[in-house]
C-alpha cells in the first residue's frame, strides 16, 4: 500500500514539477512582465526606496493590520527557509552549477509574478468578523473573477490546508531536530541512545511556542517575524560572505561554470548531468519552491498590511523574491561551489552539502552556528505557513475554525520531531505544486486588472 502511494505521488509530482508546469510558471511571469512593462526592472530603484529604505522608519499599524514591513517579514518567514540551504544544494547536485543560472531566470520573472500576487491581494482583500484584513489568491479569485469562479478559490484553499501540515510544519520541525542532534552529537553532549527523547522534548517546546504565537493573532506573528527574519538573514549572509572571501580566487571560475553549465552541463559535471533541460528543471523548480512566486501564498501575509496603495505593497513582493533567491540562494550556491567541497553530481544532496562548505572553511565549530541558522529558518517558516493555513481554513469555514486549526497545526510539531518524514515531504511537495495551478490561472485572467493598477500608479 505504502509503495503504491509512493508511486502515485511520484508520478503526479513529476507532472506538477515537470517541464510543462515550469513553462506555465515562466510563461505567466513573462506575460505579467509584458503587461506591467517589466515593472521589476524599470522601477527597481524605486522598489528599494519604498521597501528596504523604510525598514528603520517607526510606524504603528491600525487595528486588525500589521505594518508593511511586518507583512513582508511574515511572508519572508515562510519563504526564507530550508529551501535556501537544502534546496539550492539539491539543485546543484542534480542539475549541475548551471541550475543556479536558471534559478536566477525564474527569480527575475518571479519578481513580477510576486508583485502581481501582492498587488491583487491588497486590492481585493476584505475584513473578517474580527476586523482583520484577509486576502490572498482565494480572495482575488472570488472578488476579482466573480462568484462563478468561487470553486477555484475553494480548490486553492483545500490544497493550501493539505500543504501546510507537511511543507509548513512537520518537515520544518524535522529539520530543526536534525540540526540540533547533529550539533549535540558532534560535541558529545548527548548519546545516540537519547536522540529520540531529545526529539520529543524539542517537538513539545516548538508546539507550545507556535501555539502561543499563532493564537496571539496577526500582530504577534508580525512582531516576532520582523525581529527574527532580518536577524537570521543577515547572520547567514555574513557567514556565507566569509566563505566566499576566503576563496575569492575561485569566484571567477565559479561564475564561468554557472553560465557554461546552464547550456552545456556535461562540460562542467564531467558528463554526469548531460542535458540543459535537467539543469533548467532543477533550477526553476528549486527557485520557485524557495521564493514561492507563482504559488500565491506570500500574498496572504501582505494582504494584512496597513496600506491603502496595492501597488506600493506590491513592491515588497519584488524585494522579497530578490532577497530570497538573488541574494540568499546565490550566497548558498557560492558557498558550495567556491569552497571546493566535492559535489557528487547526479546524486541527491541536501543541507549537509551546504554545511560542508562552511565547515571546510571555518572548521567543525561552525556547525553550532549553522544549526542555529537552520533552526531560525525552519521556525520562521512554521509561523508563516501557520498564518497561510489559518486564512485558508477561515475562507472555507469562517473564523470560528481558526483556533481549533491553530491548535491542531501546533500539535503536528510533535509528529515532525519523532517520525520519519520521507514520504510526507514528497506528498507535501506535490500539493505545493498543485497550489500554483489555480493561482496562475487567476493571475493570467486578472492580467488586465494588474496592468490598470500599475498604469494608475505610474500616472501619480
Amino acid at each position: 500500500m505504502l509503495q503504491t502511494i509512493t508511486d502515485i505521488n511520484n508520478t503526479v509530482n513529476n507532472i506538477v514539477w515537470g517541464i510543462p508546469a515550469m513553462v506555465c510558471i515562466i510563461g505567466v511571469g513573462l506575460y505579467l512582465s509584458l503587461r506591467t512593462r517589466f515593472i521589476q526592472f524599470r522601477r527597481f530603484g524605486h522598489t528599494f526606496r519604498v521597501t528596504i529604505g523604510k525598514i528603520f522608519a517607526k510606524s504603528d499599524a491600525a487595528e486588525g493590520a500589521v505594518t508593511p514591513f511586518q507583512a513582508v517579514c511574515t511572508a519572508l518567514a515562510a519563504t526564507v527557509g530550508t529551501g535556501n540551504i537544502a534546496g539550492v544544494a539539491g539543485a546543484i547536485a542534480i542539475g549541475g552549477p548551471g541550475a543556479v543560472f536558471w534559478m536566477w531566470v525564474s527569480a527575475l520573472l518571479g519578481m513580477c509574478t510576486k508583485f502581481s500576487e501582492v498587488t491583487l491581494a491588497v486590492h481585493f482583500r476584505e475584513k473578517n468578523q474580527h476586523g482583520d484584513w484577509v486576502g490572498g489568491p482565494m480572495y482575488y479569485i472570488k472578488n476579482g473573477l466573480g462568484p462563478r469562479w468561487r470553486w477555484l478559490a475553494v480548490v486553492f484553499s483545500v490544497l493550501g490546508i493539505l500543504t501546510v501540515f507537511g511543507t509548513g510544519n512537520a518537515t520544518q520541525v524535522n529539520t530543526i531536530t536534525t540540526a540540533v542532534n547533529t550539533a549535540l552529537l558532534n560535541y558529545n553532549i548527548i548519546s545516540s541512545d537519547s536522540v529520540n527523547t531529545v526529539n520529543l522534548v524539542i517537538g513539545i517546546v516548538i508546539m507550545i511556542l507556535v501555539a502561543m504565537i499563532l493564537l496571539g493573532g496577526i500582530k504577534r506573528i508580525g512582531r516576532v517575524t520582523e525581529r527574527l527574519v532580518p536577524f537570521m538573514a543577515v547572520f547567514y549572509i555574513i557567514l556565507a560572505i566569509g566563505v566566499i572571501l576566503v576563496h575569492v580566487q575561485n569566484v571567477p571560475g565559479v561564475f564561468a561554470s554557472i553560465f557554461q553549465g546552464a547550456f552545456a552541463p556535461s562540460a562542467v559535471t564531467g558528463g554526469v548531468v548531460g542535458t540543459m533541460f535537467l539543469s533548467m528543471q532543477k533550477g526553476v523548480s528549486r527557485g520557485i519552491f524557495s521564493n514561492e512566486a507563482g504559488l500565491g501564498t506570500g500574498s496572504i501575509a501582505h494582504a494584512a498590511a496597513d496600506t491603502k496603495d496595492p501597488v506600493k505593497q506590491g513592491y515588497f513582493g519584488v524585494f522579497e523574491v530578490f532577497m530570497d533567491t538573488i541574494i540568499i540562494c546565490t550566497t548558498t550556491a557560492l558557498v558550495i561551489l567556491c569552497s571546493g567541497v566535492p559535489v557528487d553530481y547526479g546524486t541527491a544532496a541536501g543541507a549537509e552539502l551546504t554545511i560542508s562548505g562552511f565547515t571546510s572553511t571555518y572548521g567543525n565549530w561552525v556547525s553550532i552556528f549553522t544549526a542555529a541558522a537552520l533552526c531560525c529558518f525552519a521556525f520562521s517558516t512554521i509561523l508563516g505557513w501557520g498564518l497561510y493555513g489559518t486564512r485558508c481554513i477561515e475562507f472555507l469555514f469562517g473564523s470560528t475554525a481558526n483556533k481549533p486549526f491553530m491548535l491542531v497545526y501546533s500539535a503536528v510539531a510533535i509528529i515532525g520531531a519523532t517520525v520519519n518524514l520521507g514520504l510526507l515531504w514528497s506528498i507535501a511537495d506535490t500539493f505545493n505544486g498543485l497550489m500554483s495551478i489555480p493561482n496562475l490561472a487567476a493571475l493570467f485572467l486578472l492580467g488586465g486588472t494588474i496592468a490598470k493598477l500599475v498604469k494608475g500608479a505610474d500616472a501619480k
